[in-house]
């Protein structure tokens, strides 16, 4: 069996061979797992290290090719980005972030304001250059791919400023929608461009945007039923219709908007954030676990980081065990590798994986 088909058996929550498998790391850790692994430097190194821990899912890139002064990364640089966002530099002990340093709509005041901005050209992305990238990915076998599409709730704010877009959802819905919509037009046209140009080599479509915090969710789920569940709707059915498994990812706790995820279509819910409320394995699968699989689940708030390799492999055999017990999860940290995690706990997480195998009996 290979990766596409194990991936894609974890979205139909149907026992293969073993538990699917994924990854993403900051630059930091990727270099560190690099030279755990004693692995030459490659401007394909993300690929030869995920091939190395024979890692699953396969993250679809997409070339940026417009404005050099909106070439910024999302979060990934200091600069501004295609949005008009602008970020800064912020360096802790192990990794360097980027945090906000301008939303450009911040003083949109009317609606006007909102259609009349300098929105980004659907030509500023090299699709044609996408399918070549998947392929680089599957050198050692078929992988999963899975493409990134965007978010509905997240840019948005991003744009707008979290404090004064939650207040627009109160006080001025006209405005936030109106981010909201152009927004995931975008993201939708976007992605349509790119399924176009890589006719059948992507398996699954990915958007997201963070709804909770560790104790709750950052809104009330009525609100967010009533003003963002149509926008995020529109970037996981149309996909779900056309045959694709989709996933979401959100942070935190959100446990009162499952249901509604689900019922839009969602096959795969990541990061799960274990330490949050209401989010433990075995809270989920009880609610959950015979209409939904997860993606993340192995803890990387207090596990990753501060166990041995042998807690670890331990914690990870317990999360398949509730969480992927009817073969509906793929096992990653419940969000991307930090710095300060030791490699020698990521081989572990995965061998646990790659070593379990579900009893006759169950």
């Amino acid at each position: 069996m290979n990766s596409q088909e194990r991936v894609l058996a974890a979205g139909e929550r149907t026992r293969t061979d073993r538990p699917a498998t994924s990854l993403r790391f900051t630059p930091e850790a990727l270099e560190s797992m690099r030279v755990h692994l004693e692995l030459p430097e490659s401007d394909n190194l993300l690929n030869n290290v995920l091939d190395e821990l024979d890692v699953d899912v396969r993250w679809v890139p997409v070339p940026f090719i417009g404005p050099k002064d909106k070439a910024t990364p999302m979060l990934g640089g200091e600069g501004t980005d295609f949005w008009g966002i602008q970020y800064q530099r912020a360096q802790t002990l192990t990794n360097l972030y980027f945090e906000f340093s301008y939303h450009p709509l911040a003083t949109a005041t009317t609606v006007d304001d909102i259609e009349n901005y300098d929105w980004p050209s659907l030509d500023w992305w090299d699709y044609e250059a996408v399918p070549e990238l998947i392929e680089r990915a599957h050198s050692k076998e078929r992988r999963c791919a899975v493409l990134f599409v965007g978010g509905a709730f997240e840019s948005p704010w991003y744009m707008r400023g979290m404090e004064q877009f939650l207040i627009d959802l109160h006080t001025a819905p006209e405005l936030a929608e109106a981010i909201c919509r152009k927004v995931q037009g975008y993201y939708s046209a976007r992605a349509e461009r790119i399924l176009a140009a890589t006719e059948g080599m992507i398996d699954v479509i990915y958007s997201g945007g963070d709804l909770g915090e560790q104790r709750q969710m950052l809104l009330n789920p009525d609100l967010w039923r009533e003003r963002i569940k149509p926008f995020t709707a529109k970037l996981i059915t149309p996909f779900k219709e056309m045959g694709f498994k989709t996933m979401y990812h959100s942070d935190g706790a959100i446990v009162p908007v499952i249901d509604d995820l689900i019922e839009i279509g969602l096959d795969f819910l990541d990061p799960v954030q274990t330490k949050a409320t209401g989010m433990t394995p075995e809270e989920l699968y009880p609610r959950f676990g015979q209409r939904l699989s997860f993606h993340g689940a192995i803890d990387e708030v207090e596990l990753l980081n501060h166990a041995t390799a042998e807690e670890v492999y331990a914690e990870t055999t317990r999360v398949i065990d509730i969480l992927g017990q009817q073969g509906g999860l793929i096992v990653s940290a419940t969000h991307v590798v930090q710095g300060d995690v030791p490699p020698e706990n990521i081989v572990a997480m995965i061998k646990a994986t790659q070593a379990y195998r579900w009893s006759d009996d169950e």
